[in-house]
């Protein structure tokens, strides 16, 4: 087994062409395939008596690369799901920061009986502009957090384990 050429890894590549440890792509000179002597359509078809394209003269499907396409689904959810969680806490941070800044400005507002008389009109505009905002984030909130039960939704019909979508 030819070990793998990434720096941060320890890992060999296996008979699919793929590192076992960190599931990088063997470079071509690296794989077993490219190693061994090239077949010919003549030869296959000279050993069998069928065309080469026959599926008859097709090897049989090899259960590392289904394990390593298994795994690269399971990356890919993985991946969507992790990105759907990011996405949700980037707006439940910003929700935050709007409600905090709101609840500040408005203590601020009514803590000053002049500033109430004077800027009354004023207030009322930047109240509704806030409040519209921060509905707009809440919405935003709750559409992303749908979408994230979809996504485990599809990853779980899909055979993803419970583990990975987690």
């Amino acid at each position: 087994m030819t070990p793998c050429e990434r720096p941060d890894c320890n890992g060999h590549y296996a008979p699919d062409g793929y590192c076992d440890e960190c599931g990088h792509r063997a470079p071509a000179s690296a794989r077993p395939e490219a190693k061994s002597e090239p077949r010919s359509e003549a030869k296959s078809e000279a050993k069998s008596g069928e065309p080469a394209d026959h599926p008859a003269n097709k090897p049989a499907a090899d259960p590392n690369d289904e394990q390593a396409a298994r795994q690269r689904m399971y990356e890919e959810w993985k991946n969507k799901i992790s990105a759907q969680k990011d996405k949700i806490d980037l707006l439940t941070r910003e929700l935050d920061v709007l409600q905090r800044e709101y609840r500040l400005r408005a203590a601020a507002f009514y803590t000053d009986a002049g500033n109430r008389l004077r800027n009354s009109g004023n207030w009322d505009q930047e109240d509704a502009k806030y409040k519209q905002q921060i509905e707009e984030k809440q919405k935003a909130l709750d559409a992303a957090k749908q979408q994230l039960d979809e996504i485990e939704n599809q990853a779980r019909k899909a055979g993803v384990p419970s583990g990975i979508r987690e």
